[in-house]
């Protein structure tokens, strides 16, 4: 099931940041996006309380940035990072996003290899822009065929 994240999920969420991202995230910063208007935050679950993954999108304008998209460790390889991916290109289609850009650590081939199945392509580095451990960003960017209404 695909939802939309709410407060009651974060604990699950940060279970999820420790193990799948470095640095994770605060439980006051997650809480910030789930209401914050701009934010496209949906999450897996296939349970009341359990969470398998979750991805952030925040919308500017026209254009969105990707923030973050993460699967708990043991439902990967299950195409829940797909749903996720999916659901949040056609919610920000829907919100009239034209381009999605994202920073991506280099050496992060999953993630790269996901993004380029879904169009994204190269736009860029960042120098160092990752800590812990110190990385390069690789910045990518997809645009979005404007939604059809009616159709």
């Amino acid at each position: 099931m695909i939802r939309a994240a709410a407060e009651d999920d974060i604990q699950e969420i940060l279970r999820i940041e420790r193990e799948a991202i470095s640095p994770p995230w605060t439980h006051g910063m997650l809480l910030s996006e789930i209401y914050n208007g701009d934010s496209i935050f949906i999450l897996t679950s296939i349970s009341a309380g359990s969470v398998t993954g979750f991805i952030i999108l925040r919308r500017a304008a026209d254009e969105a940035e990707l923030l973050q998209i993460a699967v708990d460790k043991a439902a990967r390889r299950r195409g829940i990072a797909s749903m996720l991916m999916n659901a949040a290109l056609d919610r920000a289609r829907d919100a009239g996003v034209c381009a999605v850009y994202l920073e991506v650590r280099k050496s992060n081939s999953a993630a790269i290899g996901l993004y380029k199945k879904y169009g994204f392509t190269s736009a860029g580095t960042r120098k160092d822009y990752y800590a812990s451990p110190v990385e390069d960003a690789v910045i990518m960017k997809l645009l979005l065929p404007a939604a059809q209404y009616g159709v």
